[in-house]
């Protein structure tokens, strides 16, 4: 059975990339959303095994979401992904409870990894 996954990220670019690199994978993606704000919203509904979370977008960022979510589901497996690599952070996601991290660009072959162990 496939791991449901939900993406929020605001940039289409990136949502199509995940979307090709995890064609023919252990993973679906069950859901889009372009805002912290989105996540939040749907995140009940969806009840993704794993969520990836840019940082950087319109409205509440991706820390603040994930903090957010993490807080009403402490079970919630996210992974940031996001071009903004400062230890500061790195540091913060982790403090949040974050299960990894990923640099933009990214491919299969990390994301996959950082995926297994976020779920194990």
């Amino acid at each position: 059975m496939s791991k449901r996954i939900m993406v929020v990220d605001d940039s289409r670019l990136v949502r199509v990339q995940l979307g090709d690199v995890l064609e023919g994978t252990d993973y679906e993606i069950a859901a889009y959303c372009r805002s912290g704000e989105d996540a939040i919203a749907q995140y009940d509904e969806v009840n993704p095994d794993l969520v990836t979370m840019d940082i950087i977008m319109q409205g509440m960022d991706g820390l603040d979401a994930s903090e957010i979510i993490l807080k009403k589901h402490p079970d919630a497996r996210i992974v940031m992904i996001s071009s903004l690599a400062y230890d500061d952070t790195f540091e913060r996601a982790k403090a949040i409870g974050a299960k990894g991290f990923v640099d933009k660009p990214f491919h299969q072959e990390q994301l996959l990894k950082v995926f297994e162990e976020a779920l194990s």
